[in-house]
């Protein structure tokens, strides 16, 4: 039976590299984004995947994720396979960061894995011999923190002691993990988000290159995969030697 997966983030950067990845094994792929949907990227995973359905889902809304989680239910009848990518992200000195602005990448990236997360579990068979898989999207900066990244810090930082909590608590039926990426070629690093000395601090590493989010999507593919089997409550780097834990 072909597998029941769900991509949240999944209409650009890491979250469509992943939705596409998965499709092409013949996946049951639904796609959740706040965002219009990309008609180029849904025709692509429809080329590959099983059956595909494309949801709008605001993460930090409780509603919004129940809403989802209710279609994919009555559409899948479950769920095996979960990859959380939506996210945000924040660049300002501590001083110069207005609550507002804490709050939403908080609400986003912290609430929303908390929320999406819930909701999977929830919704995930598993057994010892054949887990279901949830893999949350972290950060490099969760372990080495940065000046002028505080909330953005502080969310990923969360988002690895929600994957420990959950790891325990729901072995052996589920293996839950999170990739922790270095920098990777999205919008989300293009030049209208990054200032000139964030953009050369992520080249200063030892593969001095940005990652590609067919690279993140490879290693999602593979957590979910045989290969993933002995792998739960981990935070794993793909990120060109950015940290070495």
């Amino acid at each position: 039976m072909s597998a029941r997966v769900l991509v949240t983030g999944a209409y650009r950067g890491i979250g469509a590299a992943c939705a596409l990845a998965f499709a092409a094994t013949g996946a049951r792929v639904a796609l959740a984004d706040i965002r219009k949907p990309d008609e180029t990227a849904i025709s692509a995973v429809q080329a590959g995947a099983t059956e595909t359905l494309t949801l709008a889902c605001d993460v930090s809304d409780e509603g919004s994720v129940a809403t989802i989680g209710e279609v994919v239910q009555r559409t899948f009848g479950g769920l095996d396979i979960v990859v959380h990518c939506a996210g945000v992200i924040h660049e300002a000195p501590l001083l110069e960061t207005p609550v507002a602005d804490f709050d939403r990448v908080i609400a986003i990236n912290l609430r929303g894995s908390f929320l999406v997360g819930k909701m999977a579990l929830g919704l995930m068979g598993g057994t010892a011999e054949e887990p279901a898989r949830l893999i949350m999207i972290a950060s490099d900066m969760a372990y080495y923190g940065r000046e002028t990244f505080s909330p953005y810090v502080a969310s990923k930082h969360g988002v690895l002691g929600l994957v420990r909590s959950w790891a325990k608590e729901f072995a052996p039926r589920v293996l839950v993990n999170a990739i922790c990426p270095g920098p990777i070629d999205t919008e989300m690093l293009g030049a209208a988000n990054m200032s000139a000395e964030w953009r050369a601090r992520e080249l200063a590493i030892p593969l001095a290159r940005f990652g590609k989010p067919e690279e993140i999507a490879e290693l999602a593919r593979f957590l979910a995969g045989s290969g993933g089997r002995y792998f739960t409550g981990q935070g794993i780097g793909s990120n060109g030697g950015s940290i070495m834990p």
